[in-house]
């Protein structure tokens, strides 16, 4: 099963936009990772939803070794080619050369 990585942006825009994200993953055949650092990253911007969502499901947990998200996801994707990343960064989406996921439509995830 190949593994999705899920970063900061990602999780918060699709629990504003009410988008089930996780089913989604799932339905693509997709594991969910969520990086220890994103967690982190949730807890400092008080986001509270998005930290219960995240919690009612399970996921996979790593550990990107560095303490700034983007670089650890682009180290992350380098090391593991087949890995794919969930962003909405424009300038992470420009540098990881991994296959992506993004929101179109502001309700449906696409795999670019």
């Amino acid at each position: 099963m190949k593994q999705v990585l899920l970063d900061t942006s990602f999780i918060m825009t699709c629990v504003r936009q009410k988008i089930d994200f996780f089913r989604d993953l799932e339905l693509m055949g997709l594991e969910v990772v969520i990086p220890k650092q994103v967690v982190k990253e949730l807890e400092r911007k008080k986001a509270e939803l998005a930290l219960k969502v995240i919690k009612s499901y399970r996921f996979k947990s790593a550990d990107l070794k560095q303490n700034y998200v983007d670089k650890g996801l682009m180290n992350y994707g380098k090391n593991h080619p087949g890995a794919i990343i969930a962003t909405l960064d424009a300038d992470l989406k420009k540098k990881i050369l991994n296959t992506k996921i993004v929101i179109r439509g502001k309700k449906k995830l696409e795999i670019l």
